[in-house]
């Protein structure tokens, strides 16, 4: 594991080990899949992963406004992966729906007759795509693993391909980037991944959902302003509700994360 800044380079392994050992309170429902397009596999020289990081976070913020790089999770030729935005941040991936979801960015270009995939990062993908499955307790399927393509850029609708869209992930991504691609030659083999993977302890089942409406909401570990703060969330955000005490509401089901249920809206 090496780290530079905000970012986190890891391999599979270690990534897996870095999601068991790390608590996220952001419900996430669904799972982006792109393509970064630029930079390719021919600016990729297998040892300058952060440069290439900090380029695109320079490029998000300087010509598309965002607060920081747009994806959550970044995933290179070699197979390594890197942590980009927190998972517990809502991701700039795809218009309507960024809320519930994590981005991922595979890097290069995967249009027919671009870049040829490695090994490495098709067999990275899978397991990538199949530990997030395990960790936020989502069935593989093209309803919770979406691709950029099927959203309308100017609406935010999702479309299935029809209207004005990107190629992304790539139409050879995975043999098309098509729903009835994916639903053929992406979701099996996660859904493979996912049944080989030792399972998560089980969790209490959740309450309800709510929304931090707070610019930053203050995660505490006991359930009043006297507790340390483990963490920040950003408005927008849901997040689950377990337990109520005095006003105060747990949000995680195995962990002491406390937040005041005055900077959050029950949905």
């Amino acid at each position: 594991m090496q780290k530079k800044g905000k970012f986190i380079l890891m391999s599979v392994a270690e990534f897996g080990q870095w999601l068991s050992d790390n608590r996220f309170n952001r419900v996430v429902r669904l799972i982006q899949n792109h393509h970064t397009y630029s930079p390719s596999y021919k600016d990729f020289t297998g040892s300058n992963h952060f440069a290439l990081l900090e380029g695109m976070e320079r490029f998000h913020m300087v010509e598309r406004g965002f607060s920081e790089i747009a994806q959550n999770l970044t995933i290179f030729p070699d197979g390594k992966i890197a942590v980009c935005r927190p998972l517990d941040t809502i991701p700039a991936g795809i218009k309507g729906a960024n809320q519930a979801g994590i981005c991922i960015e595979n890097l290069g270009k995967f249009d027919k007759n671009a870049d040829a995939m490695t090994d490495s990062q098709r067999e990275a993908i899978i397991q990538v795509n199949a530990l997030l499955c395990r960790e936020f307790h989502i069935l593989p399927s093209t309803d919770s693993i979406v691709f950029h393509h099927w959203y309308d850029l100017n609406t935010g609708q999702r479309t299935d391909g029809e209207g004005t869209t990107k190629s992304c992930p790539g139409t050879g991504f995975f043999g098309g980037n098509t729903v009835e691609a994916a639903e053929t030659g992406f979701i099996p083999l996660i859904r493979a991944a996912v049944s080989s993977l030792a399972p998560e302890e089980a969790e209490s089942p959740d309450l309800v959902t709510a929304e931090v409406t707070a610019l930053s909401l203050n995660v505490r570990s006991g359930p009043g302003r006297s507790f340390p703060v483990v963490k920040s969330l950003n408005k927008g955000i849901n997040v689950s509700v377990c337990e109520e005490s005095g006003g105060w509401f747990r949000i995680h089901s195995a962990e002491q994360h406390w937040v005041s249920g005055r900077y959050l809206r029950f949905i």
